[in-house]
């Protein structure tokens, strides 16, 4: 694939090994370090560039991970654009699957040569969730312990703890999910962020049952992602709400029974006509803004549950009448990553994957070389793909 000309003057990464740097025998030295290319963005809203950075060998609790595929995330976007935070530079990406490489010396969990997808919920085992036995809620997920840096020392902030852009990456190992290595890597990464908050929405969240119904609001990449959870747990009235028939079209090609174009046509009003003048029993929010929340709200059956799984912006504030959240019953639910718990589900769904229930590969719109991130966030702005996915190092399966 041609690369975009604004990156053409930057060094090929294809041809700049993987180097080891070796300890000066006359000084003290912790660790050694991998000089590797990735991605970075060193300022809020400044062009993302290639970048020669250092990555440690792992210590206790620590595994580095040879990377070959990551898919470029909206939340991948936001840190770009200084909305998750400002502790630049950032090294993106997240979405991810690699080879374990080499891992800390009290590491078990994942050994050299395991292919994993990586994961931001590294369950503690200790918090109050983990101690309640829910550690898909886990409120003190970990990271790796040691820093990676551009070559003059300056700290990078990995976004998730991940940062996956990258020819390697050190994360905490429980970071690594291991999984089945005969599966296309780029479709199964998809599973690390984005998908994984889809499809978790519906069977994980909204607990979708065989033969309920289940309306979808929203059909980017999440919400076509939702549509294929309901349709995973066996629900058999799915709707896909959208205001672009495209969407509409692509999830009814991954699930949806039946399409509504809200700019078109009332969403709720739709919903219930297709469901016997009731509603649906779980709606999902997959755009995260008051008027869609609240079409939600009352686009759901009587004791139907709704899952926003869409991200709110701060400034974002919701009124609806109290005696409507009595008197309709039911349950509101938000959903943060799926509510998945990686090692239980990752490995579950790439099985539905390689038996043909679950099209991953339909998420990918197009593969690309690192060096063509900062365009692949343009067709995302403008809905132009599911996902574009980076391909590190791609392996013949």
């Amino acid at each position: 694939m041609m690369r975009s000309p604004d990156m053409a003057c930057q060094l090929d990464w294809h041809l700049v090994p993987t180097h080891r740097i070796q300890p000066d025998p006359g000084k003290e030295h912790k660790t050694m370090v991998h000089k590797v290319q990735a991605v970075v963005v060193k300022e809020k809203n400044a062009p993302v560039t290639l970048e020669t950075i250092l990555v440690p060998d792992p210590g206790p609790g620590e595994a580095l991970v040879d990377i070959l595929t990551c898919g470029v995330c909206h939340t991948d976007l936001h840190y770009k654009q200084g909305g998750i935070g400002d502790d630049f530079p950032y090294l993106l990406g997240h979405e991810a699957t690699g080879v374990v490489s080499a891992v800390g010396p009290d590491v078990t969990s994942v050994a050299p040569g395991d292919r994993v997808i990586l994961n931001w919920r590294a369950v503690c085992g200790e918090c109050r969730a983990c101690a309640k036995g829910q550690p898909q809620y886990c409120f003190n997920t970990r990271n790796a312990t040691q820093k990676m840096t551009l070559e003059d020392g300056t700290v990078l902030s990995p976004a998730l703890g991940i940062g996956a852009f990258a020819e390697k990456t050190l994360v905490a190992a429980g970071q690594c999910t291991k999984v089945d290595p005969d599966a296309d890597a780029a479709a199964v990464g998809l599973l690390g962020c984005g998908i994984m908050a889809g499809i978790g929405a519906a069977i994980n969240t909204g607990e979708v049952k065989r033969g309920e119904s289940v309306a979808v609001i929203g059909c980017g990449g999440v919400g076509i992602a939702a549509v294929a959870g309901a349709k995973l747990a066996g629900a058999t009235t799915i709707i896909a709400v959208d205001i672009d028939d495209n969407k509409i079209e692509m999830a009814k090609s991954l699930g949806a029974t039946h399409g509504v174009n809200s700019r078109q046509e009332d969403a709720v009003e739709a919903i219930r006509a297709l469901t016997g003048g009731h509603g649906a029993d779980v709606v999902i929010d997959a755009v995260g803004r008051p008027e869609t929340y609240k079409q939600a709200f009352y686009a759901r059956d009587l004791a139907g549950r709704v899952v926003l799984v869409g991200v709110p912006t701060p400034e974002m504030t919701l009124e609806l009448p109290l005696l409507d959240v009595f008197g309709r019953g039911g349950s509101l639910k938000s959903s943060w990553y799926g509510d998945c718990l990686p090692s239980r589900d990752f490995p579950m769904l790439v099985s539905h994957y390689k038996q043909g229930n679950l099209d991953l590969e339909a998420f990918v719109s197009e593969r690309i070389t690192i060096d063509q991130v900062e365009e692949a966030f343009g067709k995302m702005h403008e809905g132009k793909v599911l996902r574009s996915v980076v391909e590190v190092s791609p392996v013949e399966i």
